[in-house]
């Protein structure tokens, strides 16, 4: 469920900025004494404020090893010709080339469905009446793959997000079309990819049975055999949506997904909501306890990256959102709220960011 809204793309100034946030909160000494992952974030600002999206990176890139990108096909412009080579350095070049002068760990995921609404194509297929089951859409999703790997280079790839979600919801020919192209695409990238681990991301809640199921434990072994190409599971989990309590998620939360088989997982989108949403309860202090039980839960997996998109809260008003939208049950997951004010939770993510790294 990625943030794909305006501003996603800030990072593009940020070339040669110096950064000047260094501090991080207090070690907690009940946590430790290492752990298994890299940690960041995304470059997703509170609101559409250039100022204060630099700030907000500045920020949590002194509290982080790695960064995420999660991105939404450009399909309007692909579908218009684009070169993707170009297209991929235009939008993605310089955070990248920021993150690397950090040394950060880089993981790029390819969303080409609606990140928003996973029962749908892409908004941008949709305005156009294109679709992902066309031979001549895949292509473009192939083309712009292999220019992300070419040009970016990330440390992992991800080549579609939530698929036992969309599995789920979609149409079955919208989701055979996606096991098709990635497919496609994995088979393309596998002599020039390197050491660039491929993935698809899947939805933690869904696999449990408490998001978009029911009936219990269903796992991930549908997409572990749809998508075989996978050199580590990328997982997107919102557990606040599934448990009443984050100590009341089971420690084995990771760990069970892969079935028993040596593939190395990897967070890649979701967190805790700091504020009630719906029938959610929350406060600061349950999301605090979360980023406490997530590094027990990271380290009981062996997961080699903690990549959360948010850093900051979300100023839903100051984006226009049209009338329901679901931004909003996303809004407070950040380590900071929209005016980069610290919560509760930040000192813990920096008690486990100052662990060391094995």
């Amino acid at each position: 469920m990625p943030l794909n809204l305006p501003m996603r793309r800030i990072a593009l100034l940020l070339i040669g900025m110096t950064v000047a946030c260094g501090a991080s909160g207090p070690s907690d000494p009940t946590i430790g004494p290492t752990r298994s992952y890299w940690m960041g974030f995304s470059s997703f600002p509170p609101r559409p404020d250039q100022a204060l999206a630099v700030q907000s990176i500045e920020l949590w890139s002194t509290r982080a090893d790695a960064a995420i990108l999660h991105e939404a096909m450009p399909w309007t412009r692909l579908l218009a010709g684009a070169d993707p080579d170009a297209l991929a350095q235009e939008l993605h070049g310089s955070p990248v080339a920021y993150y690397r002068s950090k040394g950060h760990l880089v993981v790029f995921t390819l969303d080409p469905t609606d990140g928003l609404s996973r029962g749908e194509e892409a908004p941008e297929l949709r305005d156009a009446g294109r679709s992902i089951t066309e031979p001549a859409v895949q292509q473009l999703y192939r083309r712009w793959g292999r220019a992300v790997l070419s040009v970016l280079k990330p440390d992992y790839l991800g080549l579609a997000a939530e698929t036992n979600l969309i599995r789920f919801m979609t149409p079955r020919p919208v989701y055979d079309a996606l096991v098709r192209m990635t497919n496609d695409l994995a088979a393309e990238l596998a002599p020039v990819r390197g050491t660039t681990s491929l993935f698809v991301s899947v939805q933690v809640e869904t696999a449990w049975g408490r998001l978009a199921t029911s009936g219990g434990y269903q796992g991930v072994t549908v997409d572990l055999a749809d998508f075989p190409f996978m050199n580590s599971l990328g997982l997107s989990s919102y557990p606040y949506f599934g448990w009443p309590d984050p100590n009341d998620v089971p420690l084995d939360y990771f760990s069970r997904l892969p079935a028993g088989r040596t593939l190395p997982v990897l967070f890649v989108e979701g967190g805790w909501t700091s504020a009630g949403v719906g029938t959610v309860t929350a406060t600061p202090e349950t999301q605090a306890r979360w980023i406490r039980r997530f590094g027990a839960i990271l380290d009981s997996a062996k997961a080699v990256a903690a990549v959360q998109l948010a850093f900051t809260d979300i100023d839903v008003a100051s984006f226009g959102l049209p009338p329901g939208s679901i931004v909003p049950l996303f809004a407070h997951l950040g380590m900071v709220d929209i005016d980069l004010r610290p919560k509760p939770a930040l000192a813990v993510w920096d008690s486990l960011f100052s662990l060391p790294r094995r």
